[in-house]
């Protein structure tokens, strides 16, 4: 009976080395920000955070798959649809009010991160069934997002990036650095809820459609009504007309020395499916491919 009991527990050892949960899957979803020439208070353009407007958060929905390529590194793959928005009416900053943008931006694509894991509990609540666990990681790595910045005119949002406000015909798609911190909690091996703040560097000071200074009212000309609207509010010139000696051609209406950017904050829900390891595969592979030595056997007669 005791050698039966070992022999038990070592063909159980054996198993949780070749079967271990390498892969999970799910989705996130939370709330959005964005970070550029739109927004603060009463200064000018400021770096991170200090621009952020909370009243124009909005969300951020996306789905992911994650490998565990060794026991403190992990590889992600995710989509995410992203909407952000911003407008001048909140800001106290008269160059900035009296500008009278506003936009939204529905911002799609993939991203590839490296998460490492710097603090890990595997064994929540000291159960030593291992089933329960925590994980702290870091990640960063590189992704794209198609980027079409709109503005309401007339009742209605039109496509910014079809008027070349400022003479510059900027590229839709972007490239974009995710870099954040994140956790999650392992429920029963198999499910996996987490949180994770994800900022994201840009390359581009056009998610808003604004960057550099106003254009020449004269080369832009009757015939495009709609640009003339879209880079000049009259109506708030008429409000206030000292504000048109700010907000004339040649004058500042962005900030090209600091590239847009946007943050997340997503909680998510995934799901843990069983994998064999490396090392499984390769004992397996090696058992195989061993030839097996024929026994010869001789006839007697």
């Amino acid at each position: 009976m005791k050698r039966l009991l070992i022999l038990l527990f070592f063909f159980t050892a054996l198993s949780g080395i070749q079967a271990q949960w390498l892969w999970d899957y799910g989705f996130r979803l939370g709330a959005s920000n964005y970070l550029g020439d739109i927004g603060g208070k009463e200064l000018t353009r400021r770096d991170f955070v200090a621009d952020m407007k909370l009243a124009k958060t909005r969300w951020d929905a996306g789905a992911f798959v994650r490998y565990k390529w060794r026991p403190q590194i992990m590889f992600k793959l995710a989509f995410d649809w992203i909407r952000i928005e911003g407008d001048d009416k909140l800001s106290s900053n008269p160059g900035r009010h009296y500008r009278n943008m506003n936009f939204k931006n529905d911002l799609l694509g993939p991203e590839a991160t490296i998460e490492w894991v710097f603090y890990e509990d595997p064994d929540l609540g000291n159960t030593y069934r291992y089933r329960n666990s925590f994980k702290a990681y870091i990640f960063s790595g590189a992704g794209g997002v198609l980027s079409s910045p709109k503005t309401i005119y007339k009742g209605e949002y039109v496509k910014l990036k079809n008027f070349d406000i400022e003479g510059y015909n900027y590229k839709s798609f972007q490239f974009v650095i995710p870099m954040g911190v994140g956790f999650y909690f392992t429920i029963d091996k198999k499910h996996r809820i987490g949180f994770e703040m994800n900022y994201r560097k840009t390359f581009t000071d056009y998610l808003d459609d604004i960057s550099g200074d106003y254009p020449d009212q004269e080369q832009i000309g009757d015939p495009n009504l709609t640009i003339r609207a879209l880079a000049f509010d009259q109506a708030k010139i008429d409000e206030n007309p000292g504000a048109y000696y700010s907000h004339t051609y040649g004058q500042k209406r962005g900030d090209p020395t600091h590239k847009d950017a946007y943050m997340t904050m997503t909680f998510s829900y995934s799901y843990v499916i069983r994998g064999k390891s490396s090392f499984y595969r390769a004992k397996r592979n090696a058992f195989f491919s061993r030839k097996r030595k024929m026994r010869k056997i001789r006839a007697k007669f």
